[in-house]
């Protein structure tokens, strides 16, 4: 059980990461084409992160 709440907060910390990432490619290309692509992407790592919660 030690090891798989260690892998969770590994996940979690990638998860962050990501979210991060997507934030910043938010400022860097705020145009309204990338926008669509930008909130996308927002939207999955999201989805991913609730995956983790409910396994880890």
């Amino acid at each position: 059980l030690q090891e798989e709440g260690d892998i969770g907060k590994t996940l979690n910390f990638i998860i962050q990461e990501m979210q991060r990432e997507a934030n910043t490619l938010g400022s860097k290309f705020s145009t309204t084409q990338s926008f669509p692509w930008i909130l996308t992407i927002k939207e999955e790592i999201e989805k991913c992160r609730e995956i983790i919660q409910n396994v880890a």
